[in-house]
């Protein structure tokens, strides 16, 4: 064990106490994260009927975000090592107020899909700047459990957003089309995300700044001063510890990943992750779950209930990650869930294969019914409890100190980037046909085993100043 592991190990219950709540503030951005990628969900068929547009110019409307996120998350580290993670936080959040208000009052579907790229800038900032300064604050010994809270904060993020859906949407009548006030509910749904935005923006104005970033910009005082409230062991030998990971006092940037391949092999393994942890499927979910089940017979009520149930195995399975992640390893827990997902993915997929099309519609035997719905289920629990988790975790402290920004960053945008192909692209492969696109998530599914096991290395237990040595 290396003197940075005994350190960590021997962090006292004060210093994890302290870690613990700042480290819940930061995540708070992955609960907005959460909130608003999934709030659009409720409203894609009213949305769709509010401005008489075809699914095509829904999709692009609902995926715009995603775009918006690839940019945010590109620039997110940029920012951060320029102006401090604090700052960027509170940057994020006022994004995500702006956003809220002006996507509840569109006047044209290309304006709403303005302020969804606006949002989406928010989330891919939010996206990056959480799991990096959690790994900065955080003792190496709980680290992955701590950095976990991003993804446990992600998918309560979700959870709510449907319950106000779904509460808006009865209020409503029954319907996200429905009248509340001078506003239907859809537009409810997207406004009601300023809350927590405004709820981020305090917070994390109360939280102190990373030490690791003090350190490289030379506030010293000011990280020795942190260090000491979230370490035990000696600051300035962690201070030193840092300045020699750091490289002295180079500034990192985009350039210093680049490698023999076009990056570095570390970048090319963040960001082959990033990608794989989309293209699974996961968040077509999310993303068009009201629709899905709405498209096999199932009302627009029971839909949304629907997804908020799917909500709350994501959580219990984010809670089996939590527990196990500094325990069995990142390797193992991600080996095991990329095997779960691959069969009840395959198992989904051969369920909706007994669909009678006709027309539009498409509905599935009782009996064919429950086994989609539980295989789905199973899929979510199998993610959430491995790759939703783990992949946030990895970003968050897998690379070198003096590239993890602009790593993290770009393998978040490949992760936004590779969310938005699997979102604009499912409407069409659904139509033509189910089965086999989930058979092709499986796939995937087992691809991400097997680059587990050949190409990534074991990080629990490491200090963030061992990575890459």
């Amino acid at each position: 064990m290396s003197a940075t592991q005994s350190r960590a190990s021997s962090a006292t219950t004060e210093h994890l106490g302290h870690v613990v709540m700042i480290a819940g503030a930061a995540a708070l951005g992955g609960f907005l994260f959460g909130y608003d990628t999934s709030v659009i969900n409720g409203g894609v068929d009213a949305i769709q009927e509010y401005f008489d547009v075809g699914p095509a110019l829904t999709g692009l409307t609902v995926s715009s975000a995603l775009l918006g996120s690839a940019v945010g998350a590109g620039v997110a580290g940029g920012l951060a090592d320029r102006i401090g993670r604090i700052r960027v936080m509170q940057l994020a959040a006022v994004l995500f107020i702006v956003s809220a208000v002006a996507s509840a009052v569109p006047f044209a579907v290309w304006d709403l899909a303005i302020w969804r790229v606006v949002g989406g800038v928010a989330i891919g900032i939010a996206s990056v700047i959480a799991p990096a300064y959690i790994a900065e604050v955080a003792p190496a010994a709980y680290r992955g459990r701590l950095a976990s809270l991003q993804q446990l904060a992600i998918v309560l993020g979700i959870a709510v957003s449907q319950l106000v859906n779904y509460a808006l949407a009865e209020a409503a009548g029954g319907s996200a089309s429905g009248m509340l006030g001078p506003l239907q509910a859809w537009q409810w749904m997207l406004g009601a995300a300023a809350v927590p935005a405004l709820v981020y923006l305090v917070v994390a104005s109360t939280i102190p700044e990373s030490p690791r970033y003090l350190v490289a910009v030379g506030r010293l005082e000011r990280a020795r001063e942190i260090l000491a409230q979230v370490e035990s062991g000696d600051p300035d030998e962690k201070i030193t510890e840092i300045q020699a990971a750091l490289g002295g006092e180079h500034k990192p940037r985009l350039s210093d990943l680049r490698g023999r391949f076009g990056v570095l092999p570390i970048v090319w393994a963040g960001m082959a992750i990033a990608a794989l942890q989309q293209f699974v499927g996961i968040n077509v979910i999310f993303y068009y779950s009201s629709s899905l089940w709405h498209s096999v017979g199932i009302d627009e009520s029971s839909s949304l209930l629907l997804s908020l149930f799917t909500s709350i195995v994501n959580i219990g399975g984010t809670f089996v990650a939590v527990a196990l992640v500094d325990r069995i390893g990142r390797k193992p827990l991600l080996v095991i869930g990329s095997i779960g997902m691959a069969v009840s993915l395959a198992v989904t997929g051969w369920a909706f294969g007994f669909a009678e099309v006709v027309g539009d519609e498409a509905r599935l035997p009782f009996q064919w019914g429950a086994v989609a719905l539980v295989s789905a289920s199973a899929f979510v629990l199998f993610f959430a409890a491995s790759w939703g988790v783990v992949m946030w975790v990895l970003l968050g402290e897998m690379f070198p100190v003096r590239i993890r920004a602009a790593a993290l960053a770009v393998s978040t945008a490949t992760n936004w980037v590779a969310n938005w192909l699997v979102t604009v692209t499912f409407p069409s492969l659904r139509d033509w046909n189910l089965p086999a696109t989930y058979y092709m998530y499986a796939a995937f599914a087992l691809v991400s085993s097997l680059f587990v096991v050949r190409y990534l290395t074991e990080t629990k237990g490491r200090s963030l100043e061992e990575m890459g040595r």
